[in-house]
């Protein structure tokens, strides 16, 4: 049942992959080793020069500029001219090429999806989808706009009241490296249709489809509009800290959100923080289990396990737990791990070696016993070049273990056992994150009881991760301040300014 399930899912993209798009002109030199910054509509490199690793092969990526701190200040004056203009441009042209823009992603979805492999790592499936997906955002955001109209509080023979959305300005987008290509424009397309600007920092570990993308943007938005700076660890602090930004989208680690929030703090810079979570799903007794646990495993194990909103432990009802965690190991042996460009993989490796590691000491927690129950031989990874981890079940550990308690950002997987559901709902929210969350049960009464009393900003029922660009994403807790997507993620990109109109 799992591999049928899996197969469906990759034929399914596939055809979208073969069928859907068409590349008609080839792409920006992606094939060259040209990937440099763009600042003020123009390339430009920089003395130092950095590289990141293919995770398949641990072979060295193109280079890439390192930017210093004044690329940082040209930027952001560039973007300050720029946003003088582009502010008044009427919103129907905005849309417009934002429109043209995400035409233009499409005509070469085959040439990203084989850059977003080499750096990233996942399946090409999976990599042409991203970059599907990137274009239905920014349409996506093109359309939700239109509802982002003045709200009259009052208009009358003595007065009218209106509440306008004023763009903030200069915008900094913090992407991080397991969905460079889709994250990207997550936080371009509502900067501009908003008519803000912005300066977008790919990931060190992965700047390639960043770099590419705002190149690309260049034929459609005038220059300093979208601009984009590749740097080490010491540029993202220099675009928090920097006077002339007036928002910050990031997306990352909780930990590493914290220090966001406190360098936008020095100058009040408004801030968008999509963070970790630590996403349970709870499976009431009454599911068919060959069918249900394939299917919530799966959700714990795309992109490796290296998604926020992933399953990161399951609460399985005691009456079928040993049933559920069966089927769970068996479908996870099912699970082909390999390079991205081979054929039927499900399961890339991970992104980079911090990543590997971080995983890897999961496992060292692990007991001979637990481990064997997914890996006879008591092995889950390698001394390859790549950085591959097999899939792995784990059997009712402690509650208060590393693996239940931490967010693993990997594919090894957490089960519990439950009885009284007062009790699992305590369990499911005893963590500081609260980002997604999921009920699997035929009883839709019971499912919603219980999906209503999670913390979470996300929650589904028979479902997870499955998302709308119609409706807000965001967390709970330490999982991150404010919201992307729909009409509220929009709003997180303008000012709210009262007019009053006296008569």
């Amino acid at each position: 049942m799992g591999l049928e399930l899996r197969s469906m899912v990759l034929v399914s993209l596939a055809r979208i992959y073969q069928t859907g798009f068409k590349v008609r002109r080839p792409l920006l030199a992606v094939a060259t080793t040209n990937f440099q910054n763009i600042i003020n509509g123009e390339k430009t490199s920089t003395t130092e020069r950095r590289h990141g690793i293919n995770p398949a092969t641990g072979e060295p990526n193109p280079d890439v500029p390192v930017a210093i701190k004044e690329d940082v200040d040209r930027a952001v004056v560039a973007a300050q001219e720029a946003f003088k203009t582009w502010i008044d441009v009427p919103f129907d042209e905005r849309r417009k090429a934002l429109l043209a823009y995400a035409d233009a992603i499409e005509e070469y979805v085959a040439d990203f999806a084989k850059l977003l492999v080499q750096e990233q790592g996942k399946p090409l499936q999976f990599a042409a989808n991203e970059v599907a997906q990137s274009a239905q955002v920014i349409r996506s955001a093109a359309d939700v706009a239109e509802g982002l109209t003045d709200e009259i509080i009052e208009d009358s023979a003595e007065k009218k009241i209106v509440v306008r959305h004023i763009p903030i300005g200069v915008g900094a987008g913090i992407i991080p490296w397991n969905f460079p290509h889709l994250l990207t424009v997550v936080k371009l397309a509502p900067a501009l249709i908003t008519g803000n600007v912005i300066i977008i920092k790919p990931s060190p570990f992965t700047p390639y489809c960043g770099l590419k993308l705002v190149e690309l943007a260049q034929r459609f938005f005038p220059p300093g509009v979208v601009q984009a700076l590749s740097g080490d660890d010491r540029l993202g602090p220099w675009l928090t800290a920097h006077p002339g930004i007036g928002k910050i989208s990031f997306t990352g680690s909780s930990a590493t959100g914290k220090k966001v929030m406190e360098s936008a703090s020095r100058t009040l810079k408004r801030v968008t923080l999509e963070l970790g979570g630590k996403d349970a799903a709870i499976v009431c007794g009454d599911v068919d289990v060959q069918s249900v646990a394939p299917r919530v495993i799966s959700k714990g194990f795309f992109n490796s396990g290296q998604i926020c909103l992933a399953v990161k432990r399951i609460y399985v009802h005691e009456s079928i737990y040993n049933e559920f965690r069966d089927a769970a190991v068996a479908y996870a042996k099912t699970i082909e791990v390999g390079p991205g460009t081979q054929e039927g993989v499900f399961m890339g490796p991970l992104q980079n070696s911090m990543q590997y590691e971080k995983v890897k000491g999961f496992f060292a927690d692990l007991t001979k016993e637990q481990l064997s129950l997914t890996h006879p031989d008591g092995k889950a990874f390698d001394n390859k070049a790549g950085y591959f981890i097999k899939p792995t079940i784990i059997d009712r550990p402690a509650e208060d273990s590393h693996i239940a308690t931490e967010e693993q950002f990997g594919p090894i997987m957490p089960l519990f056992s439950w009885s009284d559901e007062s009790d699992v709902i305590a369990r499911a929210n005893n963590t500081q994150m609260g980002l997604g969350a999921s009920v699997w049960s035929r009883d839709l009464e019971q499912a919603a009881r219980i999906a209503a009393k999670l913390q979470a900003g996300s929650v589904w029922v028979n479902t997870h991760f499955e998302a709308d660009l119609r409706a807000p994403f965001g967390g709970h807790k330490e999982s991150g301040i404010g919201t992307e997507n729909g009409l509220q993620g929009l709003r997180q990109w303008c000012n709210l300014q009262t007019l009053y109109l006296k008569n």
